[in-house]
């Protein structure tokens, strides 16, 4: 990980830039201060929150040690704003949304400022001053759990996103005062400074920059594990049940618990912001930031999907925030983290979102196996498997996951979700080579214990390692042809060690085989009266046979494809999607069409001839005959007797 060094305008600095790996005259290491650091207290304000501006200001004064006189602070402080937050990796360039810096000296006078690249602010103190204050307002106008929002009705942030750290000074300390806007509360997982409201304090910038805030008329539900608090904040009205709600988050809370043996915080805060649309969530060191539609806590099915998440991003308390990858913290917040590991920080944990609602008791055995099938299939109807591997994935996170486009499907894979079925692969792999004694629970439990807990961050070597450990054997070859390489991943050799078996619709279903459908193979959005493609998996026959990702179908064999309105009302489809889809559906594998498309602004026809897509769907089954080993695996696995064939 590149590092950054205090700027100053030095030739010799300059020299050291140059050479350094990965440094340039812009981003360079970070070294320890020589002098005390200093005290750091920042104030944040929203007076005008119809403006969606937060308004900052940073006191720094200079600390001598004990017993001395104060002393002064360098001649100049260099303010720097972090391009990206922790769990989300791509830059994001937050320095965008400041605004009216300004900086003074003790008694009010103006001191001299100017911007030495775009995240950095050089403040001249003449080297005369004992205490500065800076002042900048930032446009916070975009909620999503890593950026920001000010309006009338609330106040988010992610710390990241707004507070600057002086260089040179991040593992300092530092005190947060937030002024509300009217009566609105203040949530956050800092501790508070006793007998100062609305204020806390931070023993150093990757803790403040992991504690996001909320400030609004909030709901909150409380409840303790084992002696330790948990309150849900909820910005926002939905459907939610309060008592349910409450139960359930708590008996997820329970669950990891369980698994991990220890809660590693001493309080733990949920935000959630229920909206009319968006979605997502962000973990934090004891705290997490959650967005879901107001009215998804109904039918179950989507109020499950909300709980995953909830899961997903609870786990996180031990998996990335506490068991950490290589490059993963302390981090440099001026460019990218590169590491090889997301597949294991966020794959794995997708893994545990779903074993989590299981052992909590939310989702049954048949509920979990038929989630993974739908995660099988997703991943095998995705060509990017065959060009990219999970390692690769994570490595290059900051270029493309946060950054898909029309070719995306075809060249690249998702480190969450190959990385979730590899989860599944490992565990049970792992169960099965040791007879059932060891599982990835094991492998989580020796990550925490002997990394985290002696201050250590873990290597893809380490990982793998450990896993062997739990294993009682090598797992090089699994590492090589999945993980390190791209072969398909091998589902039976796994699920069969627990009695199950993947099946797909070639085989039979209650006796009988399903025909095979037509199948034409792009993704399409309705766009008024047109369908747009957006993307074309390789391996499909529009792509093999040039349809284009933009391309606008407008007939198909001489029918417009209209929406509902421009057709008589017995077709009884809404859309123009609907209208193309009923229209396959009657058709059969290797029957031709004619699309008449625009191409730009160009009219053009093609002849498509449908292929078929021989794995249409899945699921796991029990397999024939499964031995006693293979039943008790199950059972220790998802705690339920194995289902009959």
């Amino acid at each position: 990980m590149a590092r950054r060094l205090p700027l100053a305008p030095s030739a010799f600095l300059f020299f050291i830039s140059l050479f350094t790996p990965g440094g340039n005259a812009h981003a360079q290491p970070h070294v320890a201060a020589t002098a005390p650091a200093p005290d750091l207290a920042f104030t944040v304000s929203m007076s005008e929150p119809h403006t969606h501006l937060l308004q900052v200001e940073l006191l720094v004064r200079a600390a001598g040690p004990p017993g001395r006189p104060v002393v002064l602070l360098p001649a100049q402080l260099d303010l720097i704003m972090p391009v990206w937050t922790p769990g989300s990796y791509l830059v994001r360039e937050f320095e965008r949304h400041v605004q009216d810096f300004a900086a003074t000296d003790a008694d009010g006078h103006p001191l001299a400022w100017h911007k030495i690249n775009k995240d950095t602010w050089r403040v001249e103190t003449g080297g005369a001053a004992r205490e500065a204050r800076m002042s900048y307002r930032v446009y916070a106008n975009e909620l999503t759990v890593r950026t920001s929002e000010l309006n009338d009705t609330h106040a988010f942030w992610n710390n990241a996103a707004l507070l600057m750290y002086v260089n040179g000074n991040l593992r300092a300390p530092a005190t947060l005062r937030v002024v509300p806007f009217a009566d609105w509360q203040v949530a956050t997982g800092l501790p508070t400074v006793e007998g100062q409201p609305n204020t806390f304090r931070a023993e150093n910038f990757d803790i403040l920059y992991d504690s996001p805030f909320e400030v609004s008329n909030f709901q909150t539900l409380a409840f303790e594990v084992r002696g330790v608090p948990h309150r849900i904040v909820i910005d926002g009205a939905g459907n939610y049940e309060p008592e349910r709600l409450r139960r359930d988050v708590q008996q997820i809370v329970e669950a990891a618990r369980a698994l991990m043996g220890d809660i590693p915080y001493h309080d733990y805060t949920f935000i959630f912001h229920l909206r009319a649309t968006g979605g997502g969530g962000l973990e934090h060191l004891n705290s997490t930031a959650i967005i879901h539609t107001r009215y998804g806590f109904r039918p179950d099915t989507t109020y499950r999907e909300f709980l995953s998440t909830v899961a997903h991003e609870f786990f996180h308390a031990w998996n990335v925030k506490r068991i950490r990858p290589d490059a993963l913290g302390p981090f440099d917040y001026t460019g990218e983290n590169y590491t090889r590991l997301l597949w294991v920080a966020e794959g794995l944990t997708s893994y545990y979102e779903n074993i989590l609602l299981r052992r909590a008791g939310l989702i049954s055995d048949k509920d979990y196996l038929e989630g993974r099938a739908r995660d099988i299939q997703a991943l095998q109807r995705v060509p990017g498997r065959r060009a990219m591997s999970v390692e690769e994935a994570s490595f290059d996170a900051w270029i493309k996951y946060y950054r898909p486009d029309e070719n995306s499907i075809n060249s690249a894979i998702s480190y969450y979700d190959k990385g979730a079925l590899l989860g599944l692969l490992l565990d049970l792999e792992i169960r099965r080579r040791s007879q059932g004694a060891k599982s990835l629970d094991d492998v989580m439990r020796h990550l925490y214990n002997e990394f985290y807990k002696r201050e250590r961050n873990y290597t893809p070597a380490d990982f793998q390692r450990v896993c062997e450990q739990m294993a009682g054997a090598g797992l090089d070859d699994f590492f090589r042809r999945f993980v390190r390489g791209r072969e398909e991943l091998d589902y039976n050799a796994a699920l069969n060690g627990a009695g199950l078996q993947l099946l797909t619709t070639a085989a039979p279903v209650n006796g009988r085989v399903v025909e095979p459908k037509a199948y034409f193979g792009t993704t399409l959005r309705a766009d008024g009266d047109r369908l747009v493609v957006t993307n074309v998996p390789a391996d499909s026959p529009a792509y093999e046979q040039g349809i284009n990702a933009n391309d606008q179908l407008i007939a198909l064999n001489g029918q417009r494809i209209a929406p509902e309105g421009q057709r008589p009302a017995a077709e009884g489809q809404r859309t123009a999607l609907d209208f193309f889809n009923a229209r396959l559906a009657e058709l059969r594998p290797g029957d031709e069409i004619q699309l008449t498309l625009f191409r730009q602004d160009n009219l053009r026809t093609f002849r498509i001839k449908l292929g078929t897509r021989g794995t249409e769907s899945y699921r796991i089954g029990p397999i024939n005959n499964p031995t006693p080993a293979q039943a008790r695996l199950y059972e220790t696995w998802l705690g339920a007797p194995l289902p009959k064939s």
